[in-house]
């Protein structure tokens, strides 16, 4: 087996050296003094919170997958939602409306007809009470003509 090793000097070197130090080190680190509280790091609750990692661990997965996450705002998917909903809708009544069955066609032909027979009495009655007393007079003697005639044939 051979290893190779690379030695520092084949490295290639920085035209810029960044300095190892920028801040000073903080002075608690060298005394140990109990009484000191030391920092610790502060927990973050979002990326502690059960949802965040299940939706990280979805993420991940995704990624491995190669599925890409849409790239919506929420409010965009529930508005496109609402308005797929309303034209399914929309669809579905318009289907139901031209769908009519035999029977409820008869149906409304039958409920026209009668509509319109109870308008053309409501308009004959109308005519009747409007109508002058010598006028009424004339239709009563008429019909008891008719009455006298149609009597004595039969």
């Amino acid at each position: 087996m051979t290893f190779y090793t690379v030695s520092k000097d084949t490295e290639p070197k920085d035209p810029f050296p960044i300095p190892r130090k920028i801040m000073a080190e903080p002075d608690y680190i060298d005394d140990d003094n109990p009484e000191l509280i030391r920092p610790q790091k502060l927990i973050n609750p979002v990326k502690s919170s059960r949802n965040h990692q299940d939706l990280h661990r979805e993420l991940l997965m995704n990624q491995k997958r190669g599925l890409a996450p849409q790239n919506k705002p929420e409010l965009q998917k529930v508005m496109e939602k609402r308005k797929r909903d309303q034209v399914i809708k929309q669809q579905k009544e318009e289907e139901a409306q031209k769908k009519k069955s035999d029977l409820e066609i008869e149906l409304l032909k039958r409920q026209q007809k009668l509509e319109q027979l109870e308008l053309e009495q409501q308009k004959i009655q109308e005519e009747q009470e409007n109508a002058p007393e010598f006028v009424k007079v004339k239709g009563n003697l008429r019909r008891t003509v008719q009455e006298a005639a149609e009597a004595p044939d039969s």
